[in-house]
Parts: structure tokens; C-alpha cells; sequence
């Protein structure tokens, strides 16, 4: 066995590997770039090195750089972790000449799964159903074009060697084909270094679902059954699953079975994913292979048993697979949610910053529920615009899917971040979902469902009065607290009365506190009442409550005359007002927000890459007008309605905050 591994990689993935390797008994080595020099994973390991400035393309895939690191450090493997160089062949194979060992695949079946088209062909050849469409090279995009309209629209434009997300493109229309394949040719250079591009047929309605495999060296393959992750947004994973509640034992096999059928047409070993679309019918067609560690493979890891990682140092020093494909049980269901440094109510776009405040749920394990929380970053430390935002991977398992959601729901509930945007919202929004909650789910959930963008939620009227029972007992504790404070409450001249009003969500809540030792009594006009108790006291960010014995958890910030409450994605100004305070409020007019309808603003801090107009032209609605990449995704801006450019403000080349003024119409 290696006595010491260095981890080509960062983040959340480069600290879960330094866990196992930790539980192995085996010394780690960290690489860093300049953006990262205080990182977690830095202070992880046992060893950091540093490799150059914060681009990637400088540091982090910079092959001589990480292979210098290793010689210094005396490493004898590299755990790739994901994306980066964890799929590039060049690099295995030099590790190879190095005589380091590769935690990974070995380089040719980098090679011939790696490349999306060539796995395709090698895929079809071992048997295993794949999706059609035009296997070539394309050479530009009258080209694109062609093909799209002789494969049928909508269609799929895809990087050779993308992944997560990245060079994807669905095109309904020729426009959008041609706009497509040049965006995806430009995010897959920046990206992966490799521009090539195909365009494969869209299948509609479609679910994403994999297979997770491990191969050893010995001939031993088997696979770890499959993931749903069909939540997806901008073809990037969201939330996951397993097992899928989708599919049934004989397609599950089906699928499995194939997967190790590639696996082994390919010699492949370590552990490996094989992604496939599957339609209403239960059909299923290859997608792609990942010759690497998924981000979501904690799911499987929860309803196996099995930890990946371990697996994977093993099989890369020579060891057979301790278990064989009988062995392998589904146990339970497990969700992971991705929380990532995006404002969903800018359309998800990427936000950077300090995280003033992180404080995730207490993982915890048992045979009733499990905690997880795999991540990269701590309160205080700085979320950069130069790599993937995502922040951590939220994980619940429990006996049922409805149990693991439920426990996903009070995870998410007490999770705390402050300082940057983040998805927290939308998550907690997904698992009240009817549809999710019910398995009825496609690539296409959050574009059908949130057409307009998320929003917000509004708290059903029930939940609504939880919360409204919540902020009266906690209000009352205020004003105690602000009574003796002033003294005036030991004088008697001051006392914290039991009638108010709770307004929130639009609503408004007459009720009645009566406290005791053990907690309040809520009494609503009408007769509805609720039991509060809690030991929150006034400050504390987390509230953490029991209303009739069943437990509520809220994220609480102080507002004048009350709290800005967030629970299951929603975000609630829930304001405490005696009744004559409240006939008061009712009359104060709205603040209504400033005019930007002139504007184009920077929707999130940037690099404007291309400025499409100039002033004075006249725009039509939807024409594009620059495009900005943040966070290695380029997103282009159009116009919303018909109009003349009177002002252009920023030019290509130039970093912008967040709402700066791109340019200004007439």
C-alpha cells in the first residue's frame, strides 16, 4: 500500500479524499493555486505545494507543474478527483513513465472513453444501446446546421471532451444550433483545452440515470447499481439520488449489466460511471463514460455501504475487489443536494465573495438517518470566480426515499450561509415539490416548472401559521429582553403585553400569547392555537422550535418590528405588531424598487467577453447583445424588448460587478 498520495485537485473533492486516505493511514499531499493558498483542503493535508496563479490553465491542469509537485513531495500515486486532469490521458501517461501510480483508469481507456465520440462507437460495438446521431467532427457552423436539420430537431451539441455541464447546447431551431455550436467550441476550448464538437439527437422527456461501476486490475468488474440525477439545470447536475425510483429490477440489471459489459471492452479499472438517457418507456441509450469519481457518488456510497475512494487506492496498488456483484444490496435511499455560489433569483447566476457565515448542519449516522456534508470551504474564506461554484454536497440517507427527503427538508432548513447568493432556496423549493416528492421527474423539471426563474416560495397557509406562531413567541422574548435591558421592566413601568399581530407573506395573524415556564400558547383569531417551545434566544442566526411537538427549523435575521424568516425556500418578512400598530402599518405606502428598464446590468461579477451592438443601433427583442463568462460558463445577454443603444459603458476584456451598467438605451 502507498504510504503517501497527492491529490491533483481542490476543494470539496480533494478534502474528501484527504478523509480516506486519513482513515488508511496514508500521508497527503495538497497542490494550490495563489486563489487558494488558505484553502481547506490546504490545511487538510498533511503537505501543500504551490503551483501558480489562480487560472487553472496556469496551475491546476498545468501538467509539468503538478508532476514537479510530485517529485518534490515523493508522492507514489496521484488521486485525480474530478474534472481538471482526472480524464486527461497525457497526464496518466506521464505518471506512467514517472512510475507513480494513476488512482484512476489506465491511459488508454482515458482514451477511448474520455472522447465522447469515440466512446460512442465503442459503445455500440460492445452491445450497448446508444442515441443517434453524427459521430464526425464538425468543422463550423453552417456544418452544425446541416446536420441538426438531418438528425431531426431538437438536438444535443456537445463537447468531445466536456463534462459537467460545460460545451452543452440544445438547439431547437437552426439559429440556435448556430449560436450553440460556437458557444459550446469556445466553453470547451476555455475549458478542456479541445474544441472538437458533436451533435447527437435530444431525446425528449428523457431522465438521466448512471451506472456506477468498479473494475479492479484482476478482471473483477461489477457495477454499484444507479443514480437518478435528473434534476439539472443548464446540464448540470442539481440533485441526485439512489437508487432511481424510476426504474424497475430488470431494467436496473439491464442497465448494470451493459455498464460492466463497456467497462470491460475498454480494460478498464477503477472506478467509473456510465451515464444513460432513459425515456417514459424505460428505453435507454449511452450517453457518455466518466473514467473518473462522480461528484455524487456519496449516494451510492450511502445506500452500499461502500466507500469509493478507498476502493479506488486500493484497486491502484494492485488489490482485488473484496466483494463480487451478489454481494451488492441497495440499503435505503439516499438524496444529495448540491448547494452552489449562485443567486437563484438572478436567474442562477454565479455570485463570489466572502462567506460571512457557514455553518452547516451536525453530520451525524445511525440507524434511522444519516447526515452528510461533503465540502471544500469554511466561514470566512472566499468563494473565487476562477473555478466551479459549487460550495458543499448536502447528503441525508434513511430506510424510504420519503424519509431521506424529509431529512433532506430539516438539513437544508439548518444550513447557514451568508455573505454570497446560493441555492439554498431552490433546493429546499425542489423537495417540497408535488412532482419530486412523487418520482415524476425529467432533465426538464426545472425549466418546466420554474419557466420564469425561481421566484421564491410561498409558504402554503398552514405552514404559513407554524411560522406566524414561531415569530410571535420569539418576538415576545425579544421584548423582554429589550424591557430589562432599559430597566424599565423592574420598575413596572414598562410590561410585554399578549395581543398581536404578525403579518407576513401578505397576511395578517391576530393572535394571543400565553407564556409559561415550558413555552407559549399561541391562540389565533378564530380558535385555531399552536404550542411553541424553543431555547432560542435573541441573535442566535438559527432557531430551532417545536410547534405542537413536531420540530421546525428557521433561519432568522432581525428586521425592524420582527424577523426576515427563511424556511423551505422561502424568504419571509414576518413583522410583530401590537394591534394599533398594525392599522397603522396597513396605511404606509409600498417603497416601490428604482427603474432599470433603460439599463443593461451586469447580472453577475464578470468578464465581458464580446460586445455585440453599438450605439445607435436599433435592437430587436431576444437579439443578442454581449456575452459575459463568470466562472468558466459564458452566458449571453439579450435584449427584452425592441429598442436604440444610446450608451455602451464596458468593452471586451473588462471585469464588472455585479449590477454595473453594460450599456444604457434610449
Amino acid at each position: 500500500m502507498f504510504d503517501k498520495i497527492l491529490i491533483a485537485n481542490r476543494g470539496e473533492i480533494a478534502c474528501r479524499v484527504i478523509k480516506t486516505a486519513r482513515k488508511m493511514g496514508i500521508k497527503t499531499v495538497a497542490v494550490y493555486s495563489d486563489a487558494d493558498r488558505h484553502a481547506l483542503h490546504v490545511q487538510m493535508a498533511d503537505e501543500a505545494i504551490h503551483i501558480g496563479p489562480p487560472p487553472a490553465n496556469q496551475s491546476y491542469i498545468v501538467i509539468d507543474k503538478i508532476m514537479a509537485a510530485i517529485k518534490e513531495s515523493g508522492a507514489q500515486a496521484v488521486h485525480p478527483g474530478y474534472g481538471f486532469l482526472s480524464e486527461n490521458k497525457l497526464f496518466a501517461e506521464a505518471l506512467e513513465k514517472a512510475e507513480v501510480a494513476f488512482i484512476g483508469p489506465p491511459a488508454s481507456a482515458i482514451e477511448a472513453m474520455g472522447d465522447k465520440i469515440t466512446s460512442k462507437k465503442l459503445a455500440a460495438e460492445a452491445g450497448v444501446s446508444t442515441v443517434p446521431g453524427y459521430m464526425g467532427l464538425i468543422e463550423d457552423a453552417d456544418e452544425a446546421v446541416k446536420i441538426s436539420q438531418q438528425i431531426g430537431y431538437p438536438v444535443m451539441i456537445k463537447a468531445s471532451a466536456g463534462g459537467g455541464g460545460k460545451g452543452m447546447r440544445i438547439a431547437w431551431n437552426d439559429q440556435e444550433a448556430r449560436e450553440g455550436f460556437q458557444a459550446s467550441k469556445n466553453e470547451a476550448a476555455n475549458s478542456f483545452g479541445d474544441d472538437r464538437i458533436f451533435i447527437e439527437k435530444f431525446v425528449t422527456q428523457p431522465r438521466h440515470i448512471e451506472i456506477q461501476v468498479l473494475a479492479d486490475k484482476h478482471g473483477n468488474c461489477v457495477y454499484l447499481h444507479e443514480r437518478e440525477c435528473s434534476i439539472q439545470r443548464r446540464n448540470q447536475k442539481v440533485i441526485e439520488e439512489a437508487p432511481s425510483p424510476f426504474l424497475d429490477e430488470a431494467t436496473r440489471k439491464a442497465m448494470g449489466e451493459q455498464a460492466v459489459a463497456l467497462a470491460r471492452a475498454v480494460g478498464y479499472c477503477s472506478a467509473g460511471t456510465v451515464e444513460f438517457i432513459v425515456d417514459g418507456q424505460k428505453n435507454f441509450y449511452f450517453l457518455e463514460m466518466n473514467t473518473r469519481l462522480q461528484v455524487e457518488h456519496p449516494v451510492t456510497e450511502l445506500i452500499t455501504g461502500i466507500d469509493l475512494v478507498e476502493q479506488m487506492i486500493n484497486i491502484a496498488a494492485g488489490k482485488t475487489l473484496p466483494f463480487a456483484q451478489k454481494d451488492l444490496k441497495i440499503n435505503g435511499w439516499a438524496m444529495e443536494s448540491r448547494l452552489y455560489a449562485e443567486d437563484p433569483y438572478r436567474n442562477f447566476l454565479p455570485s463570489i465573495g466572502r462567506l460571512t457565515r457557514y455553518r452547516p448542519p451536525a453530520e451525524s449516522a445511525h440507524d434511522a438517518a444519516v447526515v452528510r456534508n461533503d465540502t471544500g470551504v469554511y466561514e470566512g474564506g472566499e468563494i473565487s470566480m476562477y473555478y466551479d461554484p459549487m460550495i458543499a454536497k448536502l447528503c441525508t440517507w434513511a430506510p424510504t426515499r420519503a424519509q431521506a427527503i424529509d431529512e433532506m427538508r430539516t438539513a437544508l432548513d439548518a444550513f447557514e450561509v451568508e455573505g454570497i447568493g446560493h441555492n439554498l432556496p431552490f433546493l429546499s423549493a425542489v423537495m417540497d415539490h408535488p412532482k419530486f416528492c412523487a418520482g415524476d421527474i425529467t432533465t426538464a423539471f426545472i425549466a418546466e416548472e420554474y419557466p420564469d426563474g425561481f421566484a421564491g416560495v410561498a409558504l402554503p397557509e398552514p405552514e404559513l401559521r407554524k411560522v406566524a406562531a414561531a415569530a410571535a413567541a420569539m418576538f415576545r422574548v425579544v421584548e423582554i429582553r429589550r424591557a430589562r435591558i432599559s430597566g424599565r421592566m423592574d420598575n413596572h413601568e414598562r410590561t410585554v403585553g399578549g395581543e398581536w399581530v404578525v403579518v407576513a407573506q401578505g397576511k395578517s395573524f391576530p393572535l394571543t400569547v400565553a407564556a409559561d415556564h415550558e413555552g407559549a400558547t399561541i391562540q389565533f383569531e378564530g380558535g385555531d392555537h399552536h404550542r411553541v417551545t424553543s431555547d432560542w434566544r435573541p441573535g442566535q442566526p438559527l432557531a430551532v422550535l417545536h410547534i405542537d411537538g413536531e420540530p421546525l427549523v428557521l433561519k432568522v435575521g432581525p428586521t425592524s418590528h420582527g424577523f426576515v424568516i427563511r424556511h423551505r425556500g422561502a424568504e419571509i418578512k414576518a413583522q410583530v405588531f401590537t394591534p394599533r400598530q398594525a392599522e397603522l402599518a396597513a396605511l404606509m405606502p409600498e417603497k416601490l424598487p428604482p427603474d432599470t428598464s433603460k439599463l443593461l446590468l451586469c447580472p453577475m461579477p464578470g468578464l465581458i467577453v464580446t460586445i455585440d451592438v453599438e450605439e445607435g443601433q436599433e435592437v430587436q427583442e431576444g437579439q443578442a447583445l454581449c456575452v459575459v463568462e463568470a466562472m468558466k460558463m459564458q452566458n449571453t445577454l439579450r435584449a427584452e424588448k425592441k429598442g436604440i443603444v444610446a450608451r455602451i459603458n464596458a468593452g471586451p476584456g473588462q471585469s464588472l460587478a455585479v449590477d454595473e451598467v453594460i450599456m444604457e438605451f434610449e
